[in-house]
């Protein structure tokens, strides 16, 4: 249980566990229905709301030092065999590798430290952009620019900007020299290479960039063109996360992350990036696209 894991992929999997413990517990009343609600799961808990239970559930919270409560749950769910308890309550201490998103958090809108800690335990991620050269691709005047492009209409700070492009460039650097390489297969919209970021120099040094990211051997980025077929609209991303159930993710307009891990949901979004696969240049022609790009 949670052997290997950092501290997103902990929490994700603590949540899973419990969720499926209360779904399906003996139930309270004889001839009664299995499970119970969240309301009833927290009923005279102190420190823990029905709130709090939810994000537990998804893996954006642990019971940090309220262990009592989990414990509570876990007698309330059925699991009396200690050793199982145990192996909960281990699940739920805080893991390692996070640390260093610490002095990011302040910044970063709701939702994305949860994604960020999953993006780094990712088998594989196929991510899809329209519009703007995907965050992993980024060099870092080209991150500079889009934020400052920003500033005067979202009344950011030049430190909100400094510190948003540091995550940036560190996301990148964590994800792409992994020992055990993600599988990264990215898509891009002709708008996202066409739009400028910054002045001519930024956007060579952004073409040569992605360039080199397309040739290391875990990586594939194509080039959706301004040509018919299908392309979806909004930017989003699929998270292979091993043994555990692979997650979408997307941004809504007030910039908030949200991520599902309904079937339903990452087979739609799956679908969407495979139909756009076949309509994108192939990786030798995004090469070849981005060469002629950056001689202009």
């Amino acid at each position: 249980m949670g052997a290997k894991r950092g501290a997103s992929g902990r929490r994700l999997e603590l949540g899973i566990q419990l969720r499926q413990l209360r779904e399906n517990c003996p139930a309270i009343e004889p001839h009664g229905a299995r499970g119970l609600t969240r309301k009833e799961a927290v009923r005279g808990l102190k420190d823990l709301s029905e709130a709090s239970l939810a994000r537990i559930e998804l893996g954006e919270l642990n019971f940090r030092r309220h262990v009592g409560n989990l414990r509570t749950l876990l007698k309330r769910y059925g699991v009396t065999d200690e050793d199982l308890v145990q192996q909960f309550i281990e699940l739920n201490r805080e893991g390692p590798n996070e640390q260093w998103l610490t002095q990011y958090r302040h910044v970063m809108p709701p939702g994305m430290p949860h994604y960020v800690g999953l993006e780094a335990e990712a088998q594989a991620i196929a991510a899809y952009h329209p519009t703007v050269v995907h965050g992993l691709l980024q060099t870092e005047a080209y991150a500079k620019a889009v934020y400052e492009m920003d500033r005067p209409v979202e009344d950011t700070t030049a430190e909100f900007v400094t510190r948003n492009v540091g995550l940036r460039m560190e996301r990148k650097h964590r994800v792409l020299t992994r020992e055990d390489p993600v599988r990264l297969r990215f898509i891009l919209g002709e708008a996202a290479l066409r739009v400028p970021m910054g002045d001519d120099e930024v956007m060579c040094e952004q073409y040569e960039e992605i360039i080199r990211i397309a040739r290391l051997d875990h990586v594939s980025i194509q080039i959706l063109p301004f040509r018919r077929g299908y392309r979806a609209i909004n930017d989003f991303a699929v998270l292979n996360l091993g043994g555990l159930p692979p997650r979408v993710q997307t941004d809504n307009a007030w910039g908030a992350i949200s991520t599902s891990d309904k079937p339903r949901e990452v087979d739609r979004f799956t679908r969407r990036f495979d139909s756009m696969v076949g309509v994108a240049l192939g990786v030798e022609e995004t090469i070849e696209f981005l060469t002629e790009l950056a001689k202009r």
